[in-house]
């Protein structure tokens, strides 16, 4: 698997990750738990982010990637 797949493949497990988190946080009863949840999906979203960010520069660098 080269980079930019395992890149890739992370940013989609982070995509994930967040929905669950963002869904934890709308069904939780707990304000104390809804606020971690919330603070979570926050932080995750920055590192999606930088991942996103990530892809883009090896497509850019890597023409091959484009779109793989």
């Amino acid at each position: 698997m080269t980079v930019a797949s395992n890149v890739k493949q992370c940013l989609a497990t982070i995509k994930n990750i967040e929905a669950q988190l963002s869904s934890l946080a709308l069904n939780s009863l707990e304000k104390d738990a809804q606020s971690a949840f919330h603070d979570a999906c926050v932080s995750i979203g920055n590192v999606k982010k930088d991942l996103q960010y990530r892809v883009l520069e090896l497509e850019r660098l890597e023409p091959q990637y484009k779109g793989s």
